[in-house]
């Protein structure tokens, strides 16, 4: 993996996990969940056959395996990897995310969240 520096370094399932688990802050995520995604996010990259990938791709990378784990987590995480830089960033990829999903509930993590009561 080359970081934005120019370093090398080997890919580390740790710090896909270290940062979707920062995503997923408060959400009702598990840790066997984000192994998962680590794994996943670790096959897409060794599948795309090149020796050396981009940091910034594999941030890139793990935007799907995150969206169908948790749609929450999958916003603060795309905030950051899309650069999102305004709230005209967010509706749209809100908007984006309901034209696709149909804007019913799935029934996964996202929907029992919602169903919860405010604290």
């Amino acid at each position: 993996m080359v970081k934005r520096s120019g370093a090398s370094e080997p890919f580390s399932r740790a710090k896909v996990v270290s940062g979707a688990r920062k995503a997923c802050q408060g959400r009702p995520v598990t840790d066997d969940q984000l192994a998962l995604l680590a794994q996943k996010v670790e096959e897409a990259i060794r599948q795309s056959g090149q020796a050396e990938v981009e940091a910034h791709d594999v941030g890139l990378a793990i935007l799907q395996p995150l969206r169908e784990l948790d749609l929450v987590a999958y916003l603060r995480f795309a905030s950051v990897y899309q650069n999102f830089d305004s709230l005209d960033d967010f509706e749209a990829a809100i908007a984006q995310l309901r034209a696709e999903e149909g804007d019913a509930p799935s029934g996964g993590a996202e929907a029992s969240a919602d169903a919860s009561p405010a604290s």
